[in-house]
Parts: structure tokens; C-alpha cells; sequence
């Protein structure tokens, strides 16, 4: 061994000690000084107060909000901070409907996942990441176009790929897809080689199109990141946030976002201001985490229908904002953050027994019908498809009840539900005549192929 082969080796052993030192000093601070968490159905007359203590680590915010948020559970207001070696965070939450959470099981079930029990389990797990040899997990990125997603949907049919759970997502002409696969002979993950290989080339294929696009992407694995979080991380990788000449939204539409520095105390400063809705509190703090920002300090609240959130960042380095180009890129990722889950068009739900060739069989409807998708989430329950889709006239017009009632006939009237009034998309479908968004069509036929995307990452 030479001396230079030597002194690497010894940087090496030197580096994963250091990293082994880290792993169990903060262990051992975990330990002295476990999670509490306490729920009070008492102080609050309208919501139930959630309040989490424990030692501040990178990612411990985005960690609670995602799991609160993954209990469908409304976060209404919140106060954080996280200034020094101590996270301690409130939160007041409702359920869907705006009453307080009352199930012993919920309840139970926060405590243990905030609390001492999950503290070291926790260290070893990124923020959303779940591991699964269920299924395949199958991420799609390119260029949206009319028709895309009943290309994909054909192409994984003849591949013989059933889709147990996807969700896509479309924004600023980029569509972005996570599908969780089956073989549809055996209900099991795809594992040989040789068939992944195949199943990337094809649908990077239908991604690329006419055009042959580079920015197509297709990925393949086993573990698969918590999937709206991955859906943030792809299409802020495809920079999604950039604005383009066929951007739809004004001035007035557009999230009201600032970004300013308080120099006293080294602190940049974000406020924003928006139309509230479900998520959005985990749809920034997961973007902030991704883009390596610290919020020490936060206040979070409501007022009728806007919400109003303000953070007190820095850089994982330390620093605050340095620059005019950093400002505008985190004013743009933040309004970016906040549109992509904004679901423009008539929002269609289909539940029905699960089949094969279901999900074929609703894109082809949707197309001859001429409605895209601009959203969409697909799960498969018991033997039920559950299908949740937001769709607009491929023109840019109004969907007409004609066509509504054209698709009831094809698809059945105890199938279709239509949630809310086709009069609400006149003055949305007719902002935007040239956009795609996945024209309508992806479904999911039970545990059916489905989805696809253009790849953000």
C-alpha cells in the first residue's frame, strides 16, 4: 500500500468515526431528553392543540407537519420555534369537516408517532421515506401534451403493470407522476431486470414524443419517497418554477410571497399570504427543507378564507439570504410550491369495483370527450378503485353538462360523482386555451396501469 493510499484510507476510517460520533451523540441527547407531546381538547374552543417538544434536529418540522398532514387532519394555525438545541411547536388541527379530534385511535396513534417511542426509530428514516417490496414504485417526468397519459396507460397495460396507487400532479407545462406497480399475474413487485429495463425505455419513449425531449425521465425502484413530498422534490428538479411565456396566472392569482432580511437579528424573513386550503403548510415547509433552509421561528394562521404564514429562516449554513437572485428564486419555488396542488377544473370523483382494463377504458372516455386532467390521485382499496380526477375541456372552454352526461352514460351514474357546479370553471377554462396538463386520461383501473409525467426532480 502506498503512503498516499494509506492517508485516504485514514481520512476515510477517520470520516465514518466522525459520522458514528455524531450518529450517537445525538442519540444520547435524544435520550435525555425524549419527545413530549401533549394533546388539549380543553383550551381551545374551536380545534384540538397539539404541542411537540423535543431536541432540534434538521427536518424535525417537515417530519411533524407531514404526519399530521397525513391523518387528513386541517393544521388552522401553528406557532414554531426551533431556535437553539429545542424544537417546540403548537398546532391547532381540525378534521375535514372543522371539528376537533375526538378518535382515541388518531389521537393515539399522534401521540405515539411525535412522541418518546418513535424518537430513535426516527433517526434512521429520512422525512417520508417508506420502503415497501409490495409493489414497484415508477416516477415519470416530461413535457405535458394532449393524450399523454393514455399513451402511458396503453404502454403499461401491454406490459402487463397494474397500478395499486398513483398521483400526479401538472404546473407551468411540466407534469410530474408517482405510481406504485404490480405484476398483474401475481400482484407482486417487478423485480427482473430485464422487465424494469424494458418498462424504462418505453415510457421514457412516450415522454419524449414527437420532439424526443431530454428532459423526459423515468425511474424504477423499491423504496419509493412519501409521494407528495417526491412530487415537490421532481418538479422543483425540472424547475418548474420558472415562468414561462404560456404561464396563465396574474399578478392577482399568483401567491403573495416577500422575502426581506432583518439584519439585527440574521434573519431572512418570508411572509406569505394566499387562499388557504388542505396541505398547504406541509407544501412550504417541505420546499424550504428541500432547498437547505432552517425555519427557527414561524407563525401560521387564518383569517376567513386567506392564509397567512410567517418564517424566520436561514440557510443550513448559517447565513440569511445573500442575494437578489436567491431572493427571487425562493419567492418563485414558494409560489410554485403553492400552485402545483392548486386544482383548476371540475373535480370528478369514480369509484367502482376494480378490474382489468379499467382504467384504459377511462382515459379512452375522457379523451373522445375532450377533457384533460390537471390533477389527479388514484388508489385501489379492497378490491375498489377510488379515483379523484380534476378535469378541464381540452379548448379551454367551459365543460358542458352535455359532456358530463356523455361520460355518466359511458361510465355509469352510480360510478360518476361531480363535485361542485360546472358554472365555477368559466372563468378558469377559459384563461387557458393552449394547456395540456395530461389531458384527461389517466384512471386507475384497479390496481391498473396509469399515469404519466414528465420527470421534475
Amino acid at each position: 500500500m502506498s503512503l498516499a493510499d494509506f492517508f485516504f484510507l485514514f481520512l476515510e476510517m477517520n470520516m465514518s468515526f466522525s459520522h458514528d460520533m455524531d450518529d450517537e451523540y445525538e442519540k444520547l441527547i435524544r435520550r435525555m431528553n425524549p419527545p413530549r407531546v401533549v394533546i388539549d381538547n380543553e383550551s381551545c374552543k374551536n380545534a384540538t392543540v397539539i404541542r411537540v417538544d423535543s431536541a432540534n434536529k434538521h427536518g424535525i418540522l417537515l417530519e411533524v407537519v407531514q404526519i399530521l398532514t397525513d391523518l387528513n387532519l386541517i393544521i388552522v394555525k401553528a406557532y414554531i420555534s426551533s431556535d437553539g438545541n429545542w424544537f417546540m411547536d403548537v398546532f391547532n388541527v381540525t378534521d375535514q369537516d372543522g371539528n376537533k379530534i375526538i378518535d382515541e385511535g388518531i389521537l393515539d396513534y399522534i401521540t405515539k408517532s411525535l412522541g418518546p417511542e418513535s424518537c430513535f426509530t426516527s433517526l434512521m428514516r429520512s422525512v417520508g421515506v417508506k420502503q415497501s417490496m409490495d409493489h414497484t414504485a415508477i416516477e415519470l417526468i416530461g413535457s405535458d401534451r394532449p393524450g399523454l397519459l393514455s399513451e402511458v396507460s396503453a404502454v403499461l397495460r401491454h406490459l402487463k403493470c397494474n397500478i395499486v396507487n398513483a398521483e400526479l400532479w401538472t404546473h407551468n407545462t411540466r407534469a410530474a407522476a408517482v405510481m406504485q406497480v404490480t405484476d398483474e399475474e401475481t400482484g407482486t413487485a417487478i423485480s427482473d431486470p430485464e422487465r424494469l429495463s424494458r418498462i424504462k425505455t418505453l415510457l421514457c419513449n412516450v415522454l419524449k414524443g414527437s420532439n424526443k425531449s431530454s428532459l423526459a425521465k423515468t425511474a424504477v425502484s423499491h423504496s419509493v419517497t412519501h409521494t407528495e413530498r417526491r412530487l415537490h422534490q421532481m418538479m422543483f428538479a425540472d424547475r418548474d418554477y420558472e415562468r414561462t411565456g404560456d404561464d396563465v396566472l396574474d399578478d392577482r392569482q399568483r401567491p403573495n410571497v416577500n422575502v426581506v432580511n432583518w439584519y439585527d437579528k440574521d434573519y431572512s424573513v418570508v411572509t406569505i399570504r394566499c387562499k388557504d386550503r388542505p396541505k398547504l403548510l406541509f407544501d412550504t415547509v417541505c420546499t424550504l427543507t428541500d432547498m437547505d433552509y432552517v425555519v427557527f421561528h414561524a407563525n401560521i394562521g387564518t383569517e376567513g378564507p386567506e392564509s397567512y404564514q410567517e418564517y424566520y429562516i436561514r440557510h443550513i449554513d448559517g447565513s440569511p439570504v445573500k442575494s437578489e437572485a436567491e431572493r427571487q428564486r425562493v419567492t418563485q419555488c414558494l409560489e410554485a410550491a403553492i400552485e402545483r396542488r392548486v386544482s383548476e377544473g371540475l373535480k370528478l370523483e369514480l369509484c367502482t369495483t376494480d378490474r382489468v382494463g379499467l382504467l384504459s377504458d377511462f382515459t379512452r372516455i375522457f379523451r373522445e370527450n375532450s377533457l384533460t386532467v390537471t390533477r389527479a390521485e388514484v388508489t385501489t382499496k379492497a378490491g375498489k378503485a377510488v379515483n379523484t380526477f380534476y378535469v378541464r375541456d381540452a379548448s379551454g372552454y367551459p365543460v358542458h353538462a352535455k359532456t358530463i352526461d356523455s361520460i355518466r352514460q359511458a361510465i355509469g351514474q352510480t360510478i360518476l360523482k361531480v363535485k361542485g357546479s360546472l358554472e365555477d370553471l368559466k372563468s378558469v377554462s377559459q384563461e387557458s386555451p393552449t394547456r395540456f396538463l395530461f389531458g384527461g386520461l389517466f384512471k386507475s383501473r384497479s390496481f391498473v396501469n396509469f399515469s404519466l409525467v414528465r420527470y421534475h426532480s
